[in-house]
């Protein structure tokens, strides 16, 4: 087994997000054209337990933050100050596990309740603790016709743009890695207060949010005790031999990454660090927590017994 140093640490993720980040800025379009159903503006819901997690504006940030509805549910876009949302489970059944939920969007919008909101619930059901990252995004337009406008010029364009140099494509994630890093370190700052074992936090994320949690866990000092990627690039990248063990979902029919190789899969194995992988035959992309007809739908339970295999559903014993 090879230790790797942080530098090639940086490189190794760098090379992830090369693979994937021309697909992922697609993720969020792929469904808002794919279907008729239209982004209507609505006002900034009230978050009242969000808390700010102290990284500062998105630097020459000129939009202001603003949310949509669209599949029956809430995207935010434009967001430039990072929030963490804690959904708490009753202190009766909390395990002392948590987790941060990444939401993806091809980090141009999140989708707020599909892989936010609605995953911490169950979660906080289940006795894990969760926490939403509102991460900062990349700036688009601040009304909604020139947003998908943008969007559209994008899907249009980005499949014959050159692939991304890696070193550029890992700054890219400067602002959102930095969000990350300070939400474990919120989450442990507030451990006492929240009832969670520091040594037990984890992270998922979905899509673009999959990226951020691949380098969360290999390019940043956040050490997640265990990870969630959910229908993110599974490309080839160095695994260190401290990897955390990893759960990863992902439909064959998924339109970005399911005819692509699942190399991260076999390099984890080869790495002997800990994964399980779902390959469902249908479920599309985005599925996140919307109920569908296809077995992917079961992607949260079967998520639930790993938690439980891994004893992340019981408290420590002592």
């Amino acid at each position: 087994m090879t230790t790797i140093n942080g530098g090639e640490r940086c490189s190794a993720v760098a090379r992830f997000v090369a693979i994937g980040l021309a697909a992922v800025t697609l993720s969020a379009s792929v469904q808002s054209w794919a279907q008729d159903d239209k982004m209507t503006p609505i006002a900034i819901p009230a978050l009242p337990d969000a808390i700010e997690l102290g990284t500062g504006p998105l630097p020459a940030a000129k939009a202001t933050e603003s949310w949509h509805s669209q599949y029956g549910s809430r995207f935010a876009r434009n967001v430039t100050v990072a929030t963490l949302t804690p959904f708490l489970p009753d202190p009766a059944k909390a395990s002392g596990a948590a987790v941060v939920v990444a939401p993806g969007g091809g980090f141009r919008t999140l989708s707020m309740d599909n892989e936010g909101f609605d995953v911490a619930r169950a979660l906080a059901a289940r006795g894990v603790a969760a926490f939403v990252l509102k991460y900062r995004l990349r700036q688009t337009p601040a009304d909604m016709a020139g947003f998908e406008k943008s969007m559209q010029e994008m899907v249009a364009g980005v499949t014959r743009a050159p692939q991304p140099a890696p070193g550029n494509a890992a700054a890219d994630l400067a602002p959102q890695l930095a969000d990350s890093t300070a939400a474990f370190r919120l989450i442990r700052a507030r451990a006492a207060q929240w009832h969670v074992d520091p040594d037990r936090i984890g992270m998922i994320g979905f899509s673009a949010g999959a990226m951020l949690t691949m380098a969360t866990t290999l390019s940043s000092d956040a050490k997640p005790a265990f990870i969630g990627n959910v229908y993110g690039p599974l490309g080839a990248m160095t695994v260190p031999q401290d990897a955390p063990p990893m759960f990863a979902v992902i439909a064959a029919d998924d339109p970005l990454f399911g005819n692509r190789d699942f190399k991260l899969i076999d390099a984890w194995r080869t790495a002997r660090r800990p994964v399980e992988f779902h390959l469902y035959e249908r479920g599309g992309h985005g599925f996140g927590m919307y109920q569908k007809t296809t077995t992917s739908t079961g992607w949260f339970d079967a998520f639930a017994r790993w938690l439980d295999m891994h004893g992340l559903m019981k408290r420590k014993a002592g």
